[in-house]
């Protein structure tokens, strides 16, 4: 029923289960972006010009609207291109200074690995166990031999679905002095998110996972924190004050947000967790898509599933023994099924299981049991054909 709020769905028969990766955008969010570029386009925190004013109001409001739907105060909230960028901006500007390594989980993605690397952090890897979820007694041995470290660790993961107990990890890495990084990229849209329920000391997402436009996402963090970091970009909007000797930088989270912003976005971005909030069979719907799929995909011959876990969110990933996930992944475009192979973006866990990666069926809420009883019956034509 979800389907007919999104203008993609209009006058195709695609089955679009790619929506780890990006999600599709409801009617309201491109109204609103819309709006923006044919009512009153102009550039914020500029001038005194009805238009600026204008634009300034709607992109503050959208931050206090989304900051609120994540339970954090406004000044905690900083607007970035999406989580990649948050978790780089995060390394940049304040743990490579203040610490010396960092926990990561085998689970995951490029994006919460590089960056660390990037500015040569240690990296101690959690372990996680045959059903891929995170080993706590070897977690809090970690934490017991490296107090006072910087913890990042997705909260749900995008390869395979695996659902963090973040509240109990953020909870442990405190007792050890560690401060944690939660990547929420995967949890925006499938899960509520009280981030002062969880105590975590940052937390970054993406809009466009959670049927937001692409280019715009967040970082959270406590406000004395992020008061103590150095600006991640030098610019026009961030600026107290500036001569050729020195210069001086606004409070956060505006220190953080030099140039023009993506105005458009933030504002999609917020029509966006308006419309999830309306979502009352958000999670319930979720269960009902994975409990069906799983129970559909168990039934063919040689398939291969890695995990039995019951904390699975938003996706599901497989294999057929003896045919590569890719030859799949083409013969399903081909019968206009849309989902992802590959490794998507997480080499580590991979290689740990022995695989080059996976085929991967990723829901929202727009996606039906119909959707995947059709998915199952082109991938077991594509399987006879590859036989």
């Amino acid at each position: 029923m979800y389907k007919d709020d999104f203008p993609f769905f209009k006058d195709n028969d695609l089955i679009y289960l790619d929506n780890a990766a990006t999600s599709q955008k409801p009617q309201v969010v491109l109204d609103k972006m819309n709006e923006y570029y044919t009512q009153y386009c102009s550039n914020t925190h500029r001038g005194s010009h009805d238009l600026g004013n204008r634009a300034t109001q709607e992109y503050e409001d959208a931050r206090a609207s989304i900051a609120k739907f994540m339970g954090v105060g406004v000044n905690e909230l900083i607007f970035t291109r999406g989580t990649t960028e948050a978790i780089n901006l995060l390394a940049t500007a304040y743990v490579k200074d203040n610490f010396d390594r960092v926990m990561l989980s085998e689970l995951e993605h490029h994006s919460n690995i590089v960056p660390w690397q990037l500015h040569g952090l240690q990296i101690e890897v959690i372990p996680v166990d045959k059903d891929l979820n995170i080993d706590i007694k070897t977690y809090e041995q970690l934490l017991q031999k490296y107090p006072k470290s910087f913890v990042s660790i997705t909260h749900i993961s995008n390869a395979f679905g695996i659902i963090n107990p973040i509240k109990e990890l953020i909870s442990l890495a405190h007792k050890y002095e560690c401060q944690v990084l939660i990547d929420g990229a995967q949890a925006l849209a499938h899960l509520s998110i009280d981030l002062k329920d969880i105590d975590a000391d940052f937390y970054a997402v993406s809009a466009h996972k959670a049927y937001g436009p692409t280019g715009i996402g967040a970082l959270y963090g406590k406000y004395e924190l992020l008061d103590k970091m150095k600006p991640y970009q030098g610019g026009g909007s961030m600026i107290d004050d500036v001569t050729f000797e020195y210069s001086s930088f606004l409070d956060p989270p505006w220190r953080f947000e030099a140039g023009t912003q993506a105005i458009a976005e933030a504002l999609g971005f917020r029509a966006a967790l308006e419309y999830i909030s309306k979502l009352k069979d958000l999670q319930a719907h979720n269960k009902i898509l994975l409990e069906h799929a799983k129970s559909e995909l168990k039934n063919i011959d040689e398939i291969e599933l890695y995990t039995d876990a019951k904390n699975i969110s938003g996706n599901i990933s497989f294999n057929i023994k003896g045919i590569h996930h890719d030859d799949i992944g083409i013969l399903l475009s081909k019968q206009n099924i849309m989902l992802r192979t590959g490794h998507h973006c997480a080499m580590p866990i991979m290689k740990k299981l022995g695989i080059e990666g996976t085929i991967r069926l990723s829901f929202a809420i727009y996606n039906t049991k119909e959707d995947i009883d059709k998915c199952i019956e082109a991938l077991l034509k594509a399987i006879r054909m590859l036989r």
